[in-house]
């Protein structure tokens, strides 16, 4: 997955960062200078390509957005030359990780009878004959924005299809199987895209082929250990303030000076071999650090559903 690495900070709205890679500005130059002819400009190429990742953008912010509406956080969004990636971290609940996924292609529904009734009034008006580029550009918009949201729908993970298709299994499956199932249907997608870039010859099929891939083998091993921590012994009496889960019996906490591995909730926070004081426990199924008190405190209070 993109990072903040070798990229540069363009904006912020509403708390959350926008970042574009360095390589963005390479393949946005040969994807430029590669398109056909079909505008007087080439200015015109590059208000579409900058249109694309307009796009792109809103999509990503649909996601940001809904999942902090549920609970989660966001904060953070990475351009770059194959899309965007919303760094997105739900309540680890269906409903949650399902609106968080959903709220990207509806951005791309909403946009797609807004830039028909745009492409309407503009030949009703007689703009469209009056300046061709820019009705030109407004159609090729209103095709992007379907295209991708089309590709975002095929039920491959880690594509929003494939973890829209994750989160419906989860009612059904639990967490650590759905998401399982879903980076199966992932690797089944992997071989058609790379039949397709073969049949193609797209280099940029490929590309995107192998991120699917290492994002599929990714969630098959995340899979695995949501299973196997599934089936650990939970202790009684605590409960993590943010996800409710129980923590696991046995020595899953690492100390960070000594390296001595522990129960943090047998020895309240202390490292038994160096007696270093941790003042919060991370949940190792939400991965959120709250102190010791904060989790007995959510094991005795009642849940609101």
């Amino acid at each position: 997955m993109p990072n903040r690495q070798g990229s540069i900070r363009l904006f912020s709205y509403s708390g959350i960062n926008v970042f574009l890679h360095w390589s963005w500005f390479v393949v946005a130059f040969y994807e430029i200078n590669a398109r056909g002819r079909s505008y007087s400009s080439v200015t015109w190429n590059v208000l579409e390509y900058l249109a694309l990742f307009l796009i792109v953008t809103m999509h990503e912010f649909g996601h940001a957005l809904a999942c902090r509406q549920v609970g989660g956080s966001a904060n953070q969004i990475v351009l770059w030359p194959l899309g965007g990636v919303a760094y997105v971290d739900p309540p680890p609940r269906p409903g949650a990780t399902l609106w968080s996924i959903a709220a990207g292609p509806l951005v791309n529904v909403v946009l797609v009878p807004t830039l028909s009734i745009l492409g309407w009034l503009g030949r009703s008006s007689g703009w469209s004959q009056a300046n061709p580029n820019a009705h030109m550009l407004l159609r090729n918009i209103w095709w992007i924005n379907l295209v991708l949201l089309i590709f975002n729908m095929l039920p491959v993970y880690p594509l929003d299809g494939g973890q829209i298709l994750r989160s419906l299994l989860w009612f059904v499956l639990g967490r650590a199987r759905s998401l399982m199932v879903a980076a199966i249907f992932g690797f089944v997608g992997v071989i058609g895209m790379l039949a397709l870039a073969f049949w193609m010859q797209s280099i940029w099929y490929g590309v995107v082929a192998v991120f699917v891939l290492m994002n599929c083998w990714s969630g098959l091993q995340q899979a695995r250990a949501l299973s196997r921590l599934a089936k650990i012994p939970r202790r009684s009496g605590f409960a993590c303030p943010w996800c409710k889960s129980e923590p696991p019996l046995g020595d899953f906490w690492k100390c960070a000076k000594c390296g001595t591995s522990f129960d943090a909730f047998q020895t309240h926070g202390v490292c038994p071999q160096c007696s270093t004081q941790y003042p919060v426990t991370h949940c190792l199924d939400c991965r959120r650090a709250f102190p010791i008190s904060e989790w007995m405190v959510s094991a005795i209070a009642p849940m609101k559903l």
